[in-house]
């Protein structure tokens, strides 16, 4: 058992589960009920449920790694989800940094909750 790959599924799973309980009323409730117009709407509504149903599936690939025995598949995975969670982590520095708010880091925080999945299964991937 790879106890990094084991601790970043987890901690995956929380994120999974703050976007999906938090997301879903910060972000969800008012983009549906604002004057946007029907299909960009419609479109970022899927893409919000897309990225939760990322989430989930790369925490629970994270879990099958660390608790499978070692193929040659675990490393290439274990890095393909660490890059993915630096990408989704470096989307949200590059937004919040780009407008040009006060103390930025904290206006756009998921990075917070992304970056530490990207650590641990690098970590576990080396």
């Amino acid at each position: 058992m790879n106890g990094w790959l084991l601790a970043a599924g987890i901690t995956a799973s929380g994120v999974a589960a703050a976007h999906i309980v938090g997301g879903h009323r910060d972000v969800v409730r008012p983009l549906l009920s604002c004057g946007l117009a029907d299909e960009p709407k419609r479109v970022l509504h899927a893409v919000w449920h897309m990225v939760s149903v990322d989430l989930v599936l790369s925490a629970a690939a994270l879990v099958y790694l660390a608790l499978a025995d070692d193929t040659s598949a675990t490393g290439p995975m274990a890095w393909f989800v660490a890059a993915h969670f630096v990408a989704y982590a470096a989307a949200f520095l590059v937004v919040t940094l780009s407008v040009g708010w006060p103390r930025p880091l904290l206006r756009l925080p998921q990075w917070i909750l992304l970056l530490p999945v990207a650590v641990l299964t690098a970590a576990g991937a080396a």
